[in-house]
């Protein structure tokens, strides 16, 4: 491979990796398996320790999750919660145990901690004298989302902890996993029900701990193992096991199969074990986890950017079986992505019969050679999303057995549109699809869109449901007793949502078209595309060549933009919005300001969000990570991480005075 496409290569590989991670650990909706995914990866770190030269501070293999939910509260890790590196043969883990003696400076072997790598979503618990006050998810591993309802409602996780003598500040570290009965069963009733099917127990773990309603993470038999014991605010044993059992004495189930042993003979005929024993377990498990077991050991051998260097998730080979394509569909996902999916010849795969099969994007289904007919291999990585890994068939095809991408969504018919250099085919329809309701509405009445308070989830899927809402202009539709209609809907909180509901008919011009949930268009390119038009009659009839002369608009937005507003239904939508009284202020002008800013800690003078829109207004990115082309990072009262990054990096710094300078030099009046 030559210097340009590796680099080309690279470019591509974090937009996918990136892509997949947000999918996998934001929505809890993956599209590729694990082992897929591995691969991805581990092609991008070796890309990169290739050609260190382009390396990039942002890319995914800095960071150890993926963006929060923006409908949940934001936790800020006050140790971060890093992921692991991956090692998939013997040979892969004898390489890692000599690393880590060499840079130990012994040649006696090391004692290891081996761990069934649990399938689940991975948590922190903070205790204070003994008594639960918050749970997070690891989000991106600097902020995750606040879960401390969700978890609170599970029998495992224990809201006292046992013992008398407990240090006052404790933080434990685990992961959250839905059996495979209760997997079943709940896959079960969805489909009777016509719900949402999950593709694997722990993203039906992660989509229920992320439910607005506590109950639902109780109700589905969700349970909470402890692997770490991440911080406690009194001095604690010398070695990871010690650290286990005394997790396990204040209060926390640990997983089955956890052993400790000499050096790396030992750890790969564990792994050889548990490679038998995980169709026996009551969960999902991918892999085991090793860790060194002394913690001076780890310390000495300290991290790299998302990972630590002593311990190492050794993965389990997939399941390969062969069989035939019969059939292709393409269903819609809740972001308006386009997934092919195969109907196949029904075998047994790993104790499960499979029928239907995950075929990624129709790039894959190219490289593949796949055709209508096909004998293929279907395997499953440490998971239940089944996919084709080749097509077994070399004769030439009919061209009626070609796999095409449809021009038109399936569900609604809209344009399908597929930007050059992008993998994924998504609908056009945001606001009208069917298949994306629930997603785009969660997006109108959001914080930072038009800002509906009190309209999440749960209630927005209940007027679904009852066929109240189709479109975001019945929000303003809804009245008191289609609201109490409601279950557990009472009176005042029926008037307090009226209330929100109506307040949010006067917004602005930016947050209006943000909550349109046009692809591509987030705050900022909403805030350029109101100072560029001023109005939205204006916007509506602009041509691509027209929005190519706002900033921060670049051909794919603009082609997503020009499609969004010339389907009727869209401007239907529109028109019905407007006619129930959403209105606001024409945008004012201010001088533009560039660059791309990050907020970390308090501020005295006004709220993060009041500073965000700010910088928004005159044109500013803002961003919830530090990397190299960050313009400055504002610092407030106790920052966060954020800080140390910009630091390391380089990046500036402005304090709240130097801040609310800025501001007032670029004609913003406080």
């Amino acid at each position: 491979m030559s210097g340009a496409d590796a680099q080309q290569r690279l470019h591509a590989l974090r937009r996918e990796v990136a892509y997949h991670a947000h999918l996998y650990h934001t929505l809890d909706a993956p599209v590729i398996t694990d082992h897929e995914y591995d691969l991805l990866w581990q092609e991008l770190l070796d890309l990169e320790r290739q050609y260190p030269q382009w390396q990039e501070a942002d890319s995914p293999s800095q960071l150890a999750g993926a963006a929060v939910r923006a409908d949940l509260g934001q936790v800020e890790h006050q140790i971060p919660m890093l992921s692991l590196d991956n090692v998939f043969s013997v040979e892969d883990f004898s390489a890692f145990d000599q690393r880590l003696r060499e840079r130990l400076g012994t040649d006696q072997t090391l004692t290891y901690v081996c761990e069934p790598k649990l399938d689940g979503l991975a948590i922190s618990l903070r205790y204070h004298e003994g008594s639960l006050v918050r749970a997070a998810t690891r989000g991106d591993g600097l902020i995750g989302e606040d879960v401390t309802a969700s978890l609170a409602a599970l029998p495992s996780v224990p809201k006292r902890l046992c013992g008398d003598d407990l240090p006052t500040e404790i933080e434990i570290r685990g992961e959250v996993l839905m059996p495979r009965a209760a997997f079943i069963r709940l896959n079960e009733q969805a489909e009777a029900q016509g719900g949402r099917i999950f593709a694997n127990p722990r993203n039906a773990a992660a989509g229920s701990v992320r439910q607005l309603d506590a109950r639902i993470a109780a109700e589905r038999g969700l349970q909470f193992f402890a692997y770490a014991l991440a911080y406690s605010s009194q001095p604690l044993p010398a070695r990871q096991q010690e650290h286990l059992a005394l997790c396990q004495r204040w209060g926390f189930q640990l997983a089955a199969g956890i052993a400790v042993g000499q050096g790396a003979e030992f750890c790969e005929q564990r792994h050889a074990a548990l490679l038998v024993e995980r169709e026996h377990l009551p969960f999902e498990i991918d892999g085991m986890v090793v860790k060194v077991d002394s913690l001076a050991q780890q310390s000495l051998l300290g991290f790299v950017a998302r990972a630590p260097r002593w311990a190492v998730a050794w993965k389990f080979p997939a399941i390969e079986v062969a069989t035939r394509l019969l059939a292709v569909d393409w269903q819609v996902g809740r972001t308006g992505a386009l997934t092919p999916v195969a109907h196949l010849q029904p075998v047994n795969v790993g104790g499960v019969t499979v029928s239907r099969a995950s075929l990624h994007n129709l790039d894959e289904i190219q490289r593949m050679d796949l055709h209508i007919g096909d004998e293929v291999v279907l395997y499953r990585a440490g998971d239940v999303i089944p996919k084709i890994a080749r097509s077994l068939t070399s004769a030439s095809h009919a061209a009626d057995t070609v796999i095409t991408l449809p021009t038109q969504c399936p569900i609604c018919a809209s344009p399908v549109l597929r930007p050059p250099g992008e993998v994924v085919a998504r609908c056009s329809g945001g606001l009208y699809c069917p298949a994306q309701r629930q997603e785009a509405l969660l997006h109108f009445v959001s914080r930072r869109a038009m800002a509906i308070d009190g309209l999440g989830e749960k209630w927005l899927a209940m007027l679904i449901a009852q066929g109240r809402i189709e479109h975001a202009a019945d929000i303003y539709r809804l009245d008191r007793d289609s609201l109490l209609s409601l279950d557990r809907m009472g009176e005042k909180l029926a008037d307090k949502l009226l209330q929100a509901i109506d307040a949010s008919r006067q917004t602005t011009l930016p947050r209006f078209l943000y909550a349109l949930g046009i692809r591509t268009v987030g705050e900022s390119t909403a805030h350029a595309l109101a100072l560029h038009f001023l109005d939205l009659p204006a916007l509506m009839t602009a041509d691509e060549a027209a929005l190519l002369r706002v900033s921060d608009v670049g051909p794919v937005t603009a082609r997503w933009i020009v499609t969004f507003f010339a389907q009727p239904h869209h401007r239907d939508i529109i028109a019905a919005l407007l006619a129930a009284g959403v209105h606001w202020p024409p945008p004012q002008a201010q001088e533009s300001l560039s660059g791309s800013y990050v907020i970390t800690g308090t501020l005295a003078s006004m709220s993060r969000d009041q500073a965000r829109a700010h910088l928004l207004r005159l044109g500013a990115r803002v961003s919830g990570s530090v990397s190299a082309k960050t313009t400055a990072v504002i610092v407030g009262h106790e920052p966060g991480s954020k800080k140390d990054q910009a630091e390391r990096l380089g990046v500036a710094m402005l304090s709240e005075e130097d801040f609310l300078e800025l501001l007032q030099r670029h004609g913003v009046t406080l």
